[in-house]
């Protein structure tokens, strides 16, 4: 994934998501999306600049990605 980082990890209702730190949110949701992903969130500023967004791979696995100011 382009610009991917590490991961970090945040409760959801569903369980527990990694989110990769990505320096491009808007590509890294192409990359995951163009292989047959789904928009569980859409990108959405935190605050302070900070963007985040969930996918659901064509598996079922969810992955946030974060993009920091």
């Amino acid at each position: 994934m382009p610009g991917a980082r590490d991961s970090a990890s945040s409760v959801s209702s569903t369980g527990p998501v990694g989110y990769l730190h990505v320096d491009d949110i808007q590509e890294s949701l192409k990359v995951l999306l163009d292989p047959g992903g789904e928009t569980q969130r859409q990108v959405s500023d935190v605050g302070r600049g900070k963007l985040i967004a969930t996918v659901k791979d064509a598996d079922g696995n969810v992955t946030g990605l974060i993009q920091e100011p």
